[in-house]
């Protein structure tokens, strides 16, 4: 079994900064890709970012290309997104995926179970 593990939502006011973690554990034999999406209320999840676990290079959807960044801790299997310049439409429930080998043969897509980042003056 895999499990993923977000912490660092919360509340901000608009500008401010808020770093997620999350921390991947289980039989992990190999880490493909890790990332974070978001889905606000009423909305479909979409996509916000991602990093190539092993050469690092890093995805972002246009609107947080700037102000997001993506960097892992491969020693640790953790990535983190730091975010700046924070906006109200950024107010989402952020979810941390990843793709990893596990269980000694296993490949498959897992999802932590959601951290809250609220945008508000």
């Amino acid at each position: 079994q895999v499990q993923l593990v977000e912490s660092g939502g919360g509340l901000v006011q608009p500008g401010g900064s808020l770093r997620l973690s999350c921390a991947a554990s289980g039989n992990i034999f190999s880490i493909y890709t890790m990332g974070w999406f978001r889905q606000a209320p009423g909305k479909e999840r979409e996509f916000v970012a991602d990093i190539n676990w092993s050469i690092g290079g890093t995805n972002y959807t246009d609107s947080v290309k700037g102000r997001f960044t993506i960097s892992r801790d491969k020693a640790k299997n953790m990535v983190y997104l730091e975010m700046n310049s924070l906006k109200p439409e950024d107010t989402a429930a952020y979810f941390c995926n990843a793709d990893l080998g596990w269980d000694s043969s296993l490949r498959s897509r897992s999802w932590g179970q959601g951290t809250q980042v609220t945008v508000s003056s």
